[in-house]
């Protein structure tokens, strides 16, 4: 009798509002949405950190995922070109397809950097709609928030205002974040600084910092003993006050050619989850910022 009666008053009750299911495609939009949604969504991260985000392999369980998910959001730009069709494609989910609303590119929103006027092989992997690594520039984290958060109201009107309001919270709280961070940055301002691969781009651009050259000899080439070498000799005829790189690249190349150089190599968390401070956005430019301090 009692788990009839109990059967009886969920039944009266009404079914629970699911959370919405979100895939993200990385770990900084699987933070945000995190932030906009609260308790009101369930996210999946289709890649960590450590791994490098243009090369992820097409598994089934990211399949299965993509099959279940109701919002997709990624990078865009490109980014995820090697991998993200065949998921959209075997997982047949025609609402998360692009160009559906539950389908959302953060690049397609903001001012791209480096955006090629030619394509050509020969230059290595040089994505055409320009640099995709947008989240690294915390602005743009503040233009993207909006009209993420608008889409999950769409997706899930029954909390569309539950999402406004998170995305109003979490905007006033990023501004005031951004003003400190702008202030702690202060000092790079016109720094040269050498960077390992194409990833660091916004970041560097939104603090002032003039990028004299990278340690890839082209985006996504490993470089050769001779390109290190010739990268040497530029570095002691002018030397840049850092070498920088992400969590996710390789170490060798930054940690030889700071050795040789003497000049001080800082390893970025990149992403959420790139480093033991940086378990949300905010902690990710928090800790960007004191190891960039750390080494000046």
């Amino acid at each position: 009798m009692r788990a009839l009666f109990i059967a009886i008053l969920v039944c009266l009750a009404g079914p629970a509002h699911a959370a919405l299911n979100v895939f993200a495609c990385e770990p900084e939009w699987a933070a945000l949405v995190q932030e906009l949604g609260g308790d009101k969504v369930s996210v999946y991260a289709a890649t960590q950190a450590l791994q490098d985000p243009h090369r992820v392999e097409a598994r089934p369980s990211l399949i299965a995922k993509m099959r279940n998910a109701q919002l997709v959001v990624c990078s865009g730009a490109e980014l995820e070109v090697g991998w993200l069709p065949a998921i959209l494609r075997e997982a047949g989910n025609g609402g998360v397809q692009p160009g559906n609303p539950g389908y959302f590119e953060a690049a397609q929103l903001v001012v791209r950097l480096e955006v090629p006027s030619r394509l050509d092989r020969a230059d290595g992997d040089v994505h055409a709609a320009g640099n995709p690594h947008v989240h690294l520039d915390p602005r743009n984290i503040l233009t993207v928030a909006t009209p993420l958060a608008k889409r999950m109201g769409e997706l899930d009107a029954a909390n569309a205002t539950a999402y406004e309001m998170r995305q109003k919270a979490f905007a006033e709280k990023w501004r005031a974040a951004l003003v400190r961070w702008e202030a702690e940055g202060a000092p790079f301002k016109g720094a040269r600084v050498i960077t390992q691969h194409k990833n660091l781009t916004y970041l560097v651009n939104w603090l002032g910092m003039s990028e004299t050259a990278t340690i890839e000899p082209k985006p996504g080439m490993e470089p050769t003993s001779a390109h290190l070498a010739q990268l040497l000799a530029r570095i002691k005829a002018q030397p840049p006050k850092l070498i920088l790189r992400a969590a996710y690249d390789t170490p060798r190349p930054g940690e030889w050619l700071a050795e040789q150089s003497h000049v001080p190599l800082v390893t970025l968390p990149f992403t959420v989850g790139g480093s033991e401070r940086a378990k949300d956005l905010f902690g990710l430019f928090d800790d960007t910022l004191a190891k960039l301090n750390a080494a000046r």
